[in-house]
């Protein structure tokens, strides 16, 4: 129905005039959906458990601190001096059960006085309410990634060393390695490093409790495993292969002259589309004892031309190629194995919504525990921004070769945006609490969608 331009527009001038209540208002309705999720799975409960080994118990227990900087990074968050914009926001403090938050100085303190026992601990934690999803979803399927990422900082925190960092040179950083799930773009756990390491520092132990874990908990699926060539070595590959984990891992040409010699000499390649030929063989380094499938892969790229144009002219394009190595147990088609490997790629935009919208990339204090209990409170408000949207939607039936999210997941920026930043008023007509918020159709349906998901999976 068409309506005047009166009806429409209106004229405001006069700027109204402030004035400060205490109210039960709050700035993040949204947050309702997390009390129930963290409600249906106890992890107030279960955060206790992580440092009950702990004699002293101060009025603000180091679960209730962890509580709260997941919910701080829920929020948007970054850094610790923040939680005084919101410290009086009621729902928040009915989420951690307090009536009061305690002070930065309080939280950089409990931080501070954190130990590797209480950081092993929370580190189960949340590798297990991972695993619980996975087998809440009974997935045909599970591709772990492994891969490191740079968390520099200007300071001088305890374990941090000067080392690789492609975007702040000569900064000192944590260069932690990670395991991430690709159909759910969750973290599964970390290997927490100083700086100055090499991407494969650790890697053989770490890979091989991550995938003993959840063999462990998750059965009837069949386990793969991508990774660059940092993990290129005998040992890695046999610890995949001797537990049945289907694995792709790229090769370094600067290490193997022969890989070389064997791509000059070839006069073949196979087509897999108009870019890509390969051809693949059964090879083995010297020095190793077990010969493995390689693929040998080159991509057709046009070749820029340098020098004036002469636009008169016919000039013949050139092409060049750019040439990879994988090394793989897989048994499929070569080009499934390709576009299987190259799919490694959804790893770094998983890093990226995290440092983006997690914090992951924070360094928040000096010491080498709370630094580590930080990271781990970036990857679980990470992990339960995709839980609370994998039980709202079902899973794509269908796995793709290039295995990406078996679900269509809004970063968890763009669920601040839509839901957790929402205005509302706690009020008790006839002794029953309610929240009001403003009667948004698009918002309502949303927040009613979550909170119903949430409680049927209780």
């Amino acid at each position: 129905m068409k309506s005047s331009k009166a009806e429409n527009h209106a004229k405001y001038h006069k700027i109204p005039v402030i004035q400060f209540e205490d109210q039960k208002l709050t700035s993040f309705s949204g947050l309702l959906i997390f009390q129930g999720l963290f409600k249906q799975i106890e992890l107030k409960k279960r955060l206790r458990k992580c440092f009950d080994h702990l004699k002293v118990s101060p009025i603000f227990g180091r679960h209730l601190v962890v509580m709260l900087l997941i919910v701080h990074i829920l929020l948007g968050f970054r850094r610790l001096r923040e939680i005084d914009y919101y410290r009086d926001d009621p729902l928040v403090l009915r989420l951690l059960g307090l009536r009061k938050l305690p002070d930065v100085s309080t939280i950089s303190r409990a931080l501070s006085q954190m130990e590797s026992q209480g950081v092993e601990k929370f580190r189960e934690l949340s590798r297990s309410l991972v695993i619980e999803g996975l087998k809440r979803e009974c997935l045909p399927r599970l591709t772990l990634d492994f891969d490191g990422s740079v968390q520099s900082t200007k300071g001088h925190a305890e374990g941090t060393a000067v080392g690789f960092n492609k975007k702040k040179k000569g900064c000192r950083s944590y260069y932690s390695l990670f395991s991430t799930i690709a159909q759910t773009s969750q973290f599964l756990d970390l290997l927490h490093r100083s700086g100055n390491v090499h991407d494969s520092n650790g890697a053989d132990q770490f890979i091989m409790q991550c995938f003993d874990k959840v063999k462990e908990e998750v059965k009837n699926t069949i386990f793969e495993s991508r990774m660059d060539s940092a993990f290129f070595s005998e040992t890695i590959l046999s610890v995949l292969d001797s537990r049945n984990v289907k694995f792709t891992a790229s090769v370094p040409f600067a290490r193997f002259p022969q890989l070389k010699e064997i791509i000059e000499k070839r006069k073949r390649w196979r087509t897999i589309d108009k870019e890509w030929s390969y051809f693949e063989t059964k090879w083995k380094p010297k020095s190793w004892d077990t010969t493995y499938r390689f693929i040998f892969t080159r991509r057709k790229n046009k070749k820029q031309y340098k020098g004036p144009l002469q636009l008169h002219l016919f000039e013949p394009r050139d092409y060049q190629f750019d040439y990879k190595v994988t090394v793989t147990n897989k048994s499929e088609s070569a080009k499934n194995v390709v576009l299987f490997h190259n799919g490694r790629g959804s790893q770094e935009a998983i890093f990226g919504d995290a440092k983006t919208d997690a914090a992951l990339d924070i360094i928040p204090t000096k010491r080498l525990a709370g630094n580590q209990i930080f990271t781990l409170c970036s990857m679980m408000a990470h992990n339960l921004s995709r839980e609370l949207q994998m039980l709202a939607s079902p899973a794509v039936p269908r796995a793709l070769p290039k295995r990406p999210s078996l679900w269509s997941f809004e970063r968890l920026d763009t669920l601040r945006h839509r839901i957790i930043q929402r205005a509302g008023r706690l009020t008790t007509p006839q002794r029953r609490l309610t929240l009001t918020m403003s009667a948004n159709q698009k918002v309502r349906k949303d927040l009613l969608l979550f909170l119903d998901v949430v409680k049927k999976a209780a």
